[in-house]
């Protein structure tokens, strides 16, 4: 008698039984609860978008190696959104005749990355995402680090369990500058410093000198990182910190030179949340991008925001 075999889903996606979806709703509602007291308006966008829209920012390893690309009998290349910054730029670049300035949009939903399958990391995954647009004042950024902070404590882990380690690619052009970093290496330098807890000294050192840096700049990229008073001169990051702290929160930011975020859009303050020892991937992470919705076809609409996956 021939052996049945049964239809696996597929590599990287999750089925959600009650249990996992009760888990699900209630992770759910408590990003509409926190996102809603802040004064944020859910919306969604589409899950199929024109592949040409990642590639105007998002970057070079998303879209070529991380994307889920099809192309549709029309001959479109399309792609199964790897993430939502881009879509919703679209979305106010399309109506931002209509917009009443600023913005406080939130959203939840699936997205896809062709990634390896592994403990904390799925091809399918549910991802919160909240952002404000349409205001450049560094309050903004402080305003959606106080939410991440404040759904942190929301959850019963405080600043003691967990921190939020932000610094600012403007700060860190602007130091790489003074090292002779220019910009011509700049985008590489940026990939290295995101890489730097996550290779070993060797190898990252061996990787800044394949990547062009002399010895010498690569000794002033070490001094760089290892100055935990260098948020100081820059004035935007003192002010995150301030509104943080009129929110009570501040407790649960900690500057970190090597938070830069791995995405080429992000043009100012940045951050990731992690637990305290750092022994895990980030909770969530996001930033400032002041010229994606002007890339992806709109006028110059500054933005910020944060996504959280639920893997």
């Amino acid at each position: 008698m021939a052996t049945k075999t049964t239809i696996q889903a597929v590599k990287g996606t999750r089925d959600f039984y009650p249990e996992a979806m009760a888990f699900r709703s209630w992770l759910y509602g408590k990003v509409q609860e926190i996102s809603r007291r802040f004064g944020y308006q859910e919306y969604e966008a589409p899950l199929l978008e024109r592949l040409e829209l990642y590639a105007a920012k998002s970057g070079e390893e998303l879209v070529k190696e991380q994307s889920f690309v099809l192309t549709d009998r029309g001959g479109d290349e399309l792609a199964l959104r790897p993430e939502l910054t881009p879509s919703l730029a679209r979305m106010v670049a399309q109506r931002q005749a209509r917009l009443v300035l600023p913005v406080r949009w939130f959203s939840y939903g699936p997205f896809w990355r062709y990634e390896r399958p592994q403990r904390g990391r799925t091809r399918e995954f549910f991802q919160w995402n909240i952002d404000l647009l349409g205001d450049e004042s560094p309050a903004a950024d402080g305003e959606i680090v106080a939410i991440g902070a404040e759904f942190l404590k929301s959850l019963g882990l405080s600043s003691k369990d967990v921190g939020i380690f932000l610094n600012s690619r403007r700060l860190m052009e602007r130091k790489l500058s003074e090292i002779d970093i220019g910009d011509e290496l700049r985008a590489g330098a940026f990939r290295l410093i995101d890489r730097r807890d996550k290779l070993p000294a060797d190898k990252w050192s061996a990787w800044a000198l394949e990547l062009g840096l002399s010895e010498a700049q690569l000794q002033g990229l070490r001094v760089l990182l290892a100055d935990p008073d260098l948020w100081q001169e820059s004035e935007e990051l003192q002010q995150v910190f301030a509104t943080a702290e009129a929110f009570g929160l501040a407790d649960y930011l900690v500057y970190d030179a090597s938070i830069v975020r791995g995405l080429d859009y992000y043009t100012g303050p940045v951050f990731e949340a992690y637990d305290r020892a750092r022994t895990s991937r980030a909770i969530f992470g996001g930033g400032r991008y002041d010229n994606l919705v002007a890339d992806v076809g709109g006028d110059r609409i500054t933005g910020v925001g944060f996504a959280m996956g639920d893997v």
